[in-house]
């Protein structure tokens, strides 16, 4: 037989402790990404709500200028139930709630409404959503022109 097949020494206690020593540090590694994760984690939620209140913001605004019986509003709205030409903001929650319910965070939203160049059946759509702690948030544009197939 081979020397190293009847080899019955087992793991010194060196052996043992190196291999105790690098389990721990990857251990400790993995541990110090964990701030980390959960900081990326809770970016992708805000972001993800956001984007979907951005994205039915201006489907909702496209919808209003494109038929061509709606006007604008003389004053911004804060129900979003009307279009203003200009700026508004209003707040809004991510669970479609009037009010705050528990684990909500408020979202802003500041939507745009100008004339588009000389047209004077085009606007441009202009929404930004921001949240607590990010000042910049995520913001998107449309040119909408009045469709007469969506009057109603």
């Amino acid at each position: 037989m081979l020397a190293s097949a009847c080899n019955k020494r087992g793991l010194s206690i060196v052996e043992v402790l190196i291999t105790l020593f690098l389990t721990t540090v990857g251990i400790m590694a993995l541990l110090s990404m964990q701030p980390q994760s959960w900081k990326a984690a809770s970016r992708s939620d805000f972001m993800g709500r956001a984007a979907g209140i951005l994205h039915s913001e201006l489907e909702r605004n496209e919808i209003w200028i494109m038929n061509p019986n709606n006007s604008f509003a003389v004053a911004c709205d804060s129900t979003g139930h009307n279009l203003f030409l200009g700026t508004c903001a209003r707040t809004l929650y991510a669970s479609s709630q009037t009010t705050q319910q528990a684990g909500d965070v408020p979202f802003t939203v500041n939507t745009t409404v100008a004339p588009f160049g000389a047209s004077t059946n085009a606007w441009t759509v202009a929404v930004q959503v921001t949240w607590p702690g990010n000042t910049r948030g995520v913001r998107e544009t449309a040119v909408v022109s009045r469709q007469e197939t969506f009057r109603q």
